[in-house]
């Protein structure tokens, strides 16, 4: 181990326990490459299960301490946490822009802008939630799970890793993480300055450690480990079964948010197309669709589907392509060569399958600037005679690609939209509010967005079905890292209640 002080920026060694370690595993380390360029642009360690043994050791150690300390202390340490990343904003900012080419505004704006309001809600949340409950005869504790093991994915990844650190922190557990190694460089920074935070206000340095590494090794120590007591994992729904099952062996708490194929209805009640539409493809096409809420299946009523075609070309053909570097109103690439070659496959599979390229595809040479030529570039993508059990409609995409489809009415367009393995999200589009809420309230999924109603990070998030399980932010994402106490005492007048 080393004694080193910890510096911003450094990403050749484990943190573990407040200390910079190099791993125990022997394997070369991991390239981080900028998927605008394709170039190599940092180098990662690889660990392995004993690294992960080692950081839940840490974990452990500091938590003795940490469950003790005051919701209030816990609360200050996360707004400091906060204060910290928005004084580095710009740092975030680059560094996210540079691992999953996320345009400079989105990375700074969104990406590192939603990481410090989820730590200073969390903060507030621990100061103003009730840790003990009165009962007739006893109290309800609400207390630390233990350990949490957290996994997070590349297309937010600050954003994601912060939900799941700040909630279990905010509880009084200590984590042990694993982020991406297609997008590490934040979640190092993330790491160095919450344990800079802890050390300057006397907390256990120990409160968060950082194992990188691959899935099916780190991640799977992870799931599979007596020590940890949950496990919030974000991922593809095939990486979630197998963390899951992974974690069935020692019964712990597992926490999946997961992919999702889901839809936004646009009403015949009036609602002005071009309004509903421009919304519907922004939430597909934003992050180069690199969003797991994003609502690729848009819905439109058959009367009025030629009108929406042609509307839907045009808001599509507005949106561009640029540096990531540069901020406005431009997406993108791919965050990865392998996500993108999927995106490409499910494209050639919609032409097959009879659905009408309306827009999009991959770019022609001169629509990319020549030093970003060897990046993982796609222009934003609509597909119009998308029918029901179609490959690209059935199945996530997670690309800038969006889906037209006729419905005959209503309830037609509720049974598509539920129509699926999944229900993270969905979005209804209208201009009679009951009638929204009415057909919002018919959907399974963990979320309806309406008319475009603005993200809150106090409302809890998560899916129905395979879209997983439990709910992170407010309230709710703080309650699964809870364990419930009871304790129990004997009625005023000596009697007693049954004691099992």
């Amino acid at each position: 181990m080393s004694s080193e002080v910890i510096t911003a920026g450094r990403t050749d060694r484990l943190l573990i326990g407040g200390q910079w370690c190099v791993p125990l595993t022997v394997a070369e380390p991991a390239d981080v490459h900028d998927p605008s360029t394709g170039r190599v642009i940092g180098r990662v360690p690889v660990g392995g299960a004993a690294d992960v043994d080692r950081a839940v050791a840490a974990a452990k150690d500091a938590g003795r301490q940490w469950r003790m300390t005051a919701p209030e202390f816990r609360a200050d340490l996360l707004d400091e946490v906060a204060q910290r990343i928005e004084d580095r904003i710009d740092e975030f900012a680059s560094a996210i822009t540079a691992e999953m080419g996320a345009p400079l505004d989105n990375a700074r704006d969104v990406q590192t802008q939603l990481a410090i309001d989820v730590f200073r809600s969390y903060a507030g949340i621990a100061r103003e939630f009730v840790w003990e409950e009165p009962l007739r005869a006893g109290i309800v504790r609400h207390e630390p799970i233990g350990v949490v093991g957290a996994i997070t994915p590349w297309n937010y990844p600050l954003y994601l890793a912060s939900i799941k650190i700040a909630a279990a922190l905010a509880a009084g557990c200590t984590v042990v993480f694993k982020p991406s190694l297609d997008t590490p460089l934040d979640g190092f920074l993330l790491t160095q300055t919450i344990v800079e935070v802890a050390r300057y206000m006397g907390a256990p340095t120990g409160i968060v450690n950082l194992v990188s590494g691959r899935g099916t090794i780190v991640g799977e120590a992870i799931s599979t480990h007596p020590g940890i007591a949950a496990v919030s994992f974000t991922g593809s729904t095939a990486a979630g079964r197998r963390v899951s099952a992974a974690a069935s062996a020692t019964i712990k708490r597992v926490g999946l948010e997961l992919g999702g194929k889901s839809a936004a209805i646009v009403l015949d009640d009036g609602i002005d197309l071009e309004t509903a539409l421009s919304g519907a493809l922004a939430n597909v096409y934003y992050n180069s669709g690199q969003t797991c809420t994003a609502c690729a299946r848009i819905l439109v009523p058959h009367y009025r589907y030629d009108d929406a075609v042609a509307i839907a070309e045009q808001i599509t053909r507005r949106w561009t392509i640029g540096d990531p570097r540069l901020p406005g109103e431009h997406i993108g690439p791919i965050a990865t060569r392998s996500q993108y070659e999927s995106v490409i496959e499910y494209l050639n599979s919609g032409v097959t399958e009879g659905a009408q390229l309306v827009a999009g595809g991959l770019p022609d040479a001169d629509q990319v600037p020549e030093h970003l030529r060897a990046g993982n570039w796609l222009l934003p993508t609509l597909f119009a005679d998308v029918r029901p059990g179609m490959t690209i409609e059935r199945e996530e995409i997670f690309g800038p690609v969006a889906l037209l489809m006729a419905y005959a009415d209503e309830t037609d367009a509720v049974r598509t939209a539920n129509d699926s393995i999944y229900g993270l999200s969905g979005a209804v589009w209208g201009a009679d509010h009951e009638r929204v809420l009415d057909v919002a309230r018919r959907l399974e999924t963990g979320r309806v967005v309406i008319n475009g109603g603005p993200f809150d990070v106090l409302a809890p998030t998560g899916g129905y079905k395979q879209s997983g399980n439990g709910r992170e932010l407010g309230v709710h994402g703080l309650l699964e890292f809870l364990e419930v106490k009871v304790l129990q005492m004997p009625l005023t007048g000596g009697q007693m209640g049954p004691r099992s």
